[in-house]
């Protein structure tokens, strides 16, 4: 199994690759539950919480400046996929459409499909992060979160949240689905935060 599907990291590689984890061959699809498909003139995606609530079309989140982001995906079942080559929108151009109240400490990403995973709001924030759209220059497969996803890099893959629909901004930390069943709060990889202690 190892050497059909996975491989240990070369060494020129091993800086990029986190303990514990081999580089996949392929791009694993790893979901709980059914796989949502949901059609592009229904698509909405809200903001709700301790900001201001609105509702954003498809239209509304091609209007904003599209960009190609090359990044290293790392999952909690221990393999890694290098230069990840997505297209999207990054978190930051949204947020300047959101005004959100110096309260808030942490976000729920919500789904399609009933999926949630939350994160601080400082690492939601960060400049590095991206609502993607299409995965090698083609639209984002619905397997791995089409229409889209959020893409937080730094992070275990479990907190880019496939076929994400709304963000809830909260005063105070909630857990999300893999976090109320085990999973670290956080997920940093180079930290192995696999699992709640």
């Amino acid at each position: 199994m190892l050497g059909k599907y996975f491989q240990k990291p070369e060494s020129e590689l091993q800086s990029r690759v986190p303990p514990g984890q081999y580089l996949t061959k392929g791009f694993p699809v790893l979901t709980y539950g059914d796989i949502p498909r949901i059609n592009l003139e229904h698509w909405e995606f809200r903001v709700w919480g301790k900001t201001q609530p609105k509702t954003f079309k498809w239209s509304d989140f091609m209007s904003l400046p599209q960009h190609e982001f090359t990044k290293d995906f790392h999952c909690v079942t221990r393999w890694s996929k290098l230069d990840v080559k997505w297209t999207g929108i990054k978190v930051t151009d949204l947020m300047e459409l959101v005004d959100i109240d110096p309260s808030v400490t942490h976000v729920m990403e919500h789904c399609y499909g009933g999926y949630t995973t939350n994160l601080s709001r400082e690492e939601f924030l960060l400049a590095e992060n991206f609502f993607a759209h299409q995965l090698f220059g083609e639209p984002l497969p619905p397997e791995h979160g089409g229409p889209m996803r959020l893409v937080v890099p730094h992070l275990y893959a479990w907190k880019s949240a496939k076929w994400i629909n709304g963000l809830e901004f909260l005063e105070q930390e909630e857990l999300g689905f893999w976090e109320r069943n085990g999973y670290h709060v956080r997920g940093e990889p180079w930290a192995e935060e696999r699992y709640s202690c």
